[in-house]
């Protein structure tokens, strides 16, 4: 976690002392939240119990229309989800640990909230507005302002673009390779995610070269990234639209299965540093930062589909997993997003096309900054 930069990213070091915080002694808690959401006159009033000291930052998001409350050093205690009211149709609590999120699902577009800090309260008000005001607003434009902390550094986001070098990856029917189109969209993402200004972007590679897998995940290790994010576009018999996959051992069906073994070209386990606490400890630590990255990735497996849906076709169950040694990294949140099938004709014709392939960069900066939590203005107060 680094702290006093407004932005809230959980590091390698920061997931390390936020799970040591969770077992070892002498650590306190922080206030137990417990959200209110109520209706009246026209106006959505959004309130949350927050500790003393306790930053906060509310960003929006645009496709689906949405309003994310994050609450970094928050115990929560509280339904997972909360029922709908006023212009707000569903809130739902994600994260764990001692970061909480609260993702507020809108009925339409808001004027920009009326944010407030009150001793011990944090209170959103929120009125209809028109869409073009709301479609600024999620794209940057301040929801509100308050003290805020010095700046450090921006998060970072690692983007691979899969296959390289002597390793063309699929090659599709009309001979596109998929090392250039990958290289291309995630040229592409990095333009719109640099523009945006609210992270900083890295490459595994910015030309057409070869690259391990295990050489890829400890770029993303070795800097600390916020986010990994692998593009591809495979191959697979009578598949087509756009899917996202995150890891697990076990595939939820034969077509992730199928994929991971052709991407998988070696594997190699994380050399993670802990502290010098006993065997036990050490084993404790390392299930919770992996519960910590996986839940990280989970969280961002479903933005890119929130973002991808209604733009793109799309693959049934677009949200898979299986285990694809690009996305071990146990402290570096990770999805790996197949943008199409070079083995489907429309998807290859679409590939090939750069303003395609801009709309998808443009879906996957969305949920980059949906997951980062820097899609709209940032707010801290404490």
């Amino acid at each position: 976690m680094t702290e006093g930069d407004g932005r809230f990213r959980l590091g390698r070091r920061g997931l390390i002392a936020g799970a040591a915080g969770l077992i070892l002694p002498g650590l306190a808690e922080a206030a137990a939240p417990q959200a209110q959401l109520s209706a009246a006159r026209g106006e959505t009033r959004i309130t949350l119990p927050i500790g003393p000291g306790i930053a906060w930052r509310v960003s929006a998001t645009l496709r689906p229309a949405r309003l994310v409350v994050e609450l970094p050093n928050q115990r929560w205690r509280g339904p997972a989800r909360l029922s709908g009211a006023g212009l707000v149709t569903e809130a739902r609590r994600e994260g764990s640990g001692g970061t909480q999120t609260l993702i507020l699902a809108l009925a339409g577009p808001v004027a920009a909230p009326q944010v407030a800090a009150a001793p011990g309260q944090l209170i959103i008000r929120l009125r209809p507005g028109p869409a073009e005001e709301f479609a600024r607003l999620a794209h940057g434009r301040p929801l509100a302002t308050a003290a805020l902390p010095p700046r450090g550094p921006l998060p970072l986001v690692m983007l691979d673009a899969g296959h390289g070098g002597r390793d063309p990856g699929t090659i599709g029917r009309q001979g596109t390779h998929e090392k250039r189109i990958t290289l291309a969209a995630a040229l592409e993402l990095k333009r719109q995610l640099e523009a945006a200004g609210r992270c900083r972007v890295a490459l595994t590679r910015g030309r057409d070269v070869f690259i391990p897998l295990g050489s890829r995940v400890e770029m993303a290790r070795r800097r600390e990234a916020a986010l990994f994010l692998s593009l591809h576009a495979d191959s697979a018999p009578g598949a087509r639209g756009a899917s996202v996959y995150t890891l697990s051992e076990t595939a939820t069906d034969s077509l992730a299965a199928g994929l991971a073994r052709r991407e998988n070209q070696a594997d190699r386990n994380g050399g993670l540093r802990l502290p010098s606490v006993s065997p036990e400890v050490q084993r404790i630590l390392l299930s919770l930062i992996r519960q910590e990255t996986r839940a990280g990735s989970e969280r961002m497996a479903r933005l890119v589909v929130d973002s991808l849906e209604g733009e793109m076709a799309l693959l049934p169950n677009t949200h898979r997993r299986a285990g694809f040694v690009v996305l071990k990294a146990p402290d570096v949140p990770a999805a790996l997003v197949e943008m199409g099938f070079l083995s489907n004709a429309q998807d290859e014709a679409a590939l090939n096309r750069a303003s395609h392939r801009a709309k998808v960069a443009t879906a996957l900066a969305e949920a980059i900054h949906g997951f980062l939590g820097a899609s709209g203005a940032v707010v801290a107060g404490g």
